[in-house]
């Protein structure tokens, strides 16, 4: 069935992969920051209203993890109060809401992946800004909120895995967390995942959609070294607190995607994501 969707946050990194890749088989409508203020809540609802969309997919979000500590309104406004009034509009039109959030809503104490029935325990106001977000999203009757981490893919967005992929390239030294564990996303099969709940409609709830497996970032760092054909590639492994960040991460942030994978929608292990995309960056690179 073809669906009206309009995604916000369509100039990002999630959104813009998003539109293209709900494109093929839904009617799309993309709204970006300039085309609409998630902070302006009469906005949000006058615009929702006007378009009556099937679903409304919000990949807008205030990242900045140690900026938030200075400006907590903006956190605040764009992680929590925007997915209310969508949660609302949503309601209003009888439309289905995706919203993401993230692994900082965990303070990273466990030995094991996080499961969705796992208590948050957020630290520092990023990840609470975010976790009120989940909290928010959920008063949509029809909702997924979908728990992601480490993104990386997208066609302009330079994540943490392009930045040790051009290390290595560069022949630089790249330092990687030895002791932070994460399960790193792909936004296309984040994409994809998403696409299949919007025609699936398993349960409306709470999902961990990241892809399979985990490691930490000397692992990852590892990895793209092997892809790149340079094991020798110079990899000094460090530990979050030598960085000292100004907002701790969690150290286990590996999450568990057992219950999107009940539903019927599997997510490939991370080795074989970061595969496919280390071969398309390398491709577009080439051309």
């Amino acid at each position: 069935m073809r669906l009206l969707v309009l995604v916000v946050g369509a100039g990002g990194q999630l959104g813009e992969a998003m539109v293209n890749g709900l494109g093929a088989g839904h009617e799309i409508i993309s709204r970006t920051r300039a085309d609409l203020d998630v902070t302006d809540a009469a906005a949000v609802r006058r615009q929702i209203a006007a378009m009556c969309p099937d679903a409304i997919v919000n990949c807008s979000a205030y990242n900045n993890v140690d900026g938030a500590e200075d400006d907590p309104r903006v956190a605040l406004a764009v992680n929590a109060w925007a997915p209310r009034a969508m949660a609302r509009a949503a309601a209003e039109v009888d439309a289905t809401l995706v919203h993401f959030s993230t692994d900082f809503v965990f303070d990273g104490e466990t030995s094991r992946p996080y499961t969705e029935d796992d208590t948050p325990n957020p630290r520092g106001v990023y990840a609470m800004s975010k976790l009120l977000g989940e909290w928010f999203a959920a008063g949509s009757e029809r909702h997924y909120v979908l728990r992601v981490e480490s993104l990386f893919g997208g066609r302009r967005a330079k994540s943490s895995i392009d930045g040790i992929a051009d290390a290595i390239h560069a022949g630089r030294p790249v330092r990687a967390f030895i002791d932070r564990i994460v399960s790193p996303s792909y936004v296309d099969d984040v994409v994809a995942a998403t696409r299949a709940l919007l025609d699936q409609r398993p349960a409306a709830g709470l999902y961990h959609c990241v892809n399979s497996g985990y490691a930490t970032w000397v692992d990852v760092a590892r990895e793209i070294a092997r892809l790149a054909d340079r094991p020798d590639a110079p990899i000094d492994a460090v530990r979050q607190a030598d960085a000292k960040l100004r907002v701790p991460r969690p150290l286990f942030a590996a999450l568990a995607n057992d219950k999107l994978r009940a539903a019927g929608i599997t997510l490939p292990p991370w080795p074989e994501a970061l595969s496919r995309y280390y071969r398309m960056r390398s491709g577009a690179a080439a051309s």
